[in-house]
């Protein structure tokens, strides 16, 4: 068994409970942070993070350990759900507050309370513009348009001369 930090002061028992859960998994499978990240898609540093509570586990991370320790990824699944709506958010980077965007924001320790799907800490900072089709897109789609046209007419002229 490893010898695991104890875990940060106030976390949320959902969020102390499904850390706890994790480590035990990891410790049952007999490998190192190393020979983990190596038989996962995540580094040695992640699962540090993730095992210490400093970040919340992406679902594919709970299911890729899931799956080396031959561990039923669902109900995990439902663990990480519960923990992750109450997982503290890390403190706002100290600016200075813009004015124009008053009240918006998270308070630091502030839980997340969004749709699981979509984590915070994955969230993308706002929506992208829709994309405009390029000009080799609309030349494309105007040459095949030329060639339908082209191919229609053949077909009618060969018709009227039959």
């Amino acid at each position: 068994m490893s010898a695991w930090q104890p875990l940060p002061d106030g976390l949320p028992p959902e969020v102390q409970h499904f850390v706890e859960q994790m480590r035990l998994l990891k410790d049952r499978t007999g490998l190192s942070l190393v020979a983990l990240g190596a038989r996962t898609a995540y580094s040695k540093s992640s699962w540090q993070r993730y095992l210490n509570a400093t970040q919340p586990p992406p679902r594919q991370a709970v299911v890729a350990l899931c799956k080396v320790a031959g561990e039923d990824a669902e109900r995990f699944g439902v663990r990480w759900e519960l923990a992750v709506r109450v997982w503290p958010r890390p403190p706002a980077p100290a600016v200075l507050p813009d004015p124009s965007s008053a009240g918006a924001g998270a308070a630091e320790g502030e839980a997340y309370e969004d749709d699981p799907t979509l984590p915070w800490w994955d969230a993308p900072a706002e929506d992208p513009a829709p994309r405009r089709p390029g000009r080799v897109a609309l030349y494309a789609a105007l040459a095949v348009l030329a060639a339908l046209v082209l191919v229609v007419a053949a077909l009618l002229g060969a018709a009227t001369l039959s």
